[in-house]
């Protein structure tokens, strides 16, 4: 164009933009003031608009980039993205094409007033057709690609040596290095096995965060399922609050003694504690722990490629590490690991257990005949195998990743700049709402969370889900209230693949206007409940005395 102008990346993924120029970045306070040039990388074009650029403070100060121009600082904090991206646009696309849609039912108030009357105030109780957005779960509710499609039609259905089971444990041995690969029809399942063969009554299993139903097959055993997660302050904002505390560890050990701790998992992403990430060094020191005392360490790696992509963002070291490399190194300071393959497995049902040790894989394969099936196909169809396969290959993929953990932070940002409480930072898969911070007025026995959860429901037809004490709480003997968990949470959880940005607009609108009239709300009582994971079929009538 014949100016000989200084090139500038446009670098952000949140609201305050990062600005890459020749001498470092500057901050979005002088946005208003630049005229940028953009670069369109991957030779689409050469569209360069001619920059002028006032001298204002940069955003980290004097910050040289590497040799290679990639990395400006070492703040996990900066919005900018690590490495040359071939759309220097602001906006994170989806880096897909609709192929196929479903039609999305509009209940009104009235549809969901009685809906909730019928539910026992309870949101599993709805029907999906009651519910406009449904941010439930993760699990097994996103959409598949048309690559997983494909696969699902060259299914192997043999009961006993399917193709598709080898294939299907090629791409698990690939990923995770473990010899010994089991297939179940998902991860509570894959958990049933493990602490059914490993754990006795009177155990203590260490893990960051127990998530439900790992905490329920645990307790089923007799066993003691024991929180260790080193942050628990939802408004804290720390790079990776998913980590365990190494000398907590140590202690419940020793207290305990070696002989009654079996194994130590590690959630990674700890989904109950906010969706947040595990670092590498976390796991290295946790499998030093492990090694000193001879105890194995398993993962519950549901969220293994999230988990991954945030030590590539936030972790020294590892911003030139592909995601598939650093998940490898992830698995490889482990024993094993359980997966419910619903979740980063991008398939609808399926999940596995892996590990190295053959006596205990043995005994496993013997329990998977009585529960789940032959070991060739453990509950699952061949073309479930296929798409598991498949999925574990797509899930890697950086343009996928950079899109999946930013439309959960810009449904963060959104309520977050509204004055939602919510756990900070985002989380890799949803987001969690502080109930306990947004309903001060409403005791922990008499469920904030839920109170919330229905809320967004009646309000906009949102379906979340409550972490808080109705999940993770004991119930009060002889009547007596709830012992509370230790936080109320309501986790709006996204979907893989599912939803638009507009649909993640309007539940920004329902969380703000349910906000809006948080000192209105009352909080509920349990009227029926079961013995195990109660939050499922629980039923509640709301009381009136937490009314402001």
């Amino acid at each position: 164009m014949g100016r000989n102008v200084p090139s500038v990346e446009i670098t952000d993924q949140r609201n305050v933009a990062c600005i890459r120029g020749p001498h470092g970045e500057v901050g979005s306070t002088v946005r208003q003031q630049l005229r940028t040039e953009v670069v369109v990388y991957a030779g689409l074009c050469a569209l360069v608009e001619e920059m002028y650029v006032e001298i204002a403070k940069e955003f980290h100060g004097e910050q040289p980039t590497d040799s290679e121009g990639t990395r400006c600082c070492e703040n996990w904090k900066c919005p900018a993205v690590h490495r040359k991206d071939p759309m220097p646009y602001r906006t994170i696309i989806e880096p897909f094409r609709i192929h196929t849609v479903q039609a999305i039912d509009l209940p009104t108030v009235e549809e969901r007033e009685a809906a909730l009357e019928r539910a026992g105030f309870n949101l599993f109780g709805l029907r999906a057709d009651e519910v406009i957005i449904d941010l439930l779960t993760d699990s097994g509710t996103g959409a598949m690609s048309s690559e997983q499609w494909a696969g699902m039609m060259r299914g192997d259905e043999s009961y006993a040596g399917s193709r598709s089971f080898f294939r299907f444990e090629s791409a698990v041995k690939d990923l995770t290095g473990f010899s010994e690969v089991i297939p179940t029809h998902q991860g509570r399942a894959a958990e049933k096995i493990l602490f059914t063969v490993m754990v006795s009554e009177g155990d203590v299993v260490p893990n960051n965060t127990h998530f439900d139903t790992t905490r329920a097959n645990v307790e089923y055993q007799g066993a003691e399922a024991l929180d260790l997660v080193a942050a628990s302050e939802p408004s804290e904002i720390l790079p990776f609050k998913g980590n365990m505390d190494i000398e907590a560890l140590r202690a419940a050990i020793d207290r305990v003694g070696v002989d009654r701790v079996p194994l130590v998992m590690m959630t990674v992403t700890n989904n109950s504690g906010g969706g947040q990430p595990v670092s590498m060094e976390n796991l290295r020191d946790v499998r030093a722990v492990c090694d000193e005392y001879g105890i194995p360490l398993f993962l519950d790696a549901c969220r293994f490629a999230e988990n991954s992509w945030f030590i590539k963002l936030r972790e020294e070291g590892y911003a030139d590490r592909t995601p598939k490399e650093i998940a490898r190194e992830m698995f490889s300071l482990a024993d094993g690991c359980t997966v419910s393959a619903k979740k980063d497995g991008l398939v609808n049902i399926g999940g596995f257990l892996a590990m190295n040790d053959h006596e205990t894989s043995l005994q496993s394969r013997n329990l998977l005949i009585l529960t789940e099936g032959f070991p060739t196909y453990g509950g699952l169809a061949g073309y479930d195998l296929e798409a598991l396969a498949q999925g574990l290959e797509e899930v890697l993929d950086e343009d996928y990743l950079r899109y999946r953990i930013r439309s959960t932070e810009y449904l963060a940002d959104k309520i977050t700049d509204a004055g939602v409480p919510i756990v900070q930072p985002a989380g890799g898969h949803a987001v969690y709402i502080d109930a306990k911070a947004m309903l001060p007025h409403i005791p922990s026995h008499e469920y904030p969370a839920q109170a919330l959860a229905i809320e967004l429901y009646r309000n906009g037809g949102v379906r979340g889900v409550e972490i808080g004490t109705v999940m993770f709480g004991r119930p009060g003997a002889d009547g007596a209230p709830d012992e509370p968990a230790a936080m109320e949470l309501v986790r709006l959880a996204i979907p893989r693949r599912t939803y638009t940005q507009s649909h993640i607009d309007y539940v920004a609108e329902v969380v703000i206007d349910v906000a809006a009239g948080a000192s209105e709300m009352s909080g509920y009582r349990i009227v029926e409940q079961a013995p195990w994971l109660r939050h499922f079929t629980a039923r509640f009538e709301q009381v009136a005395s937490s009314k402001t």
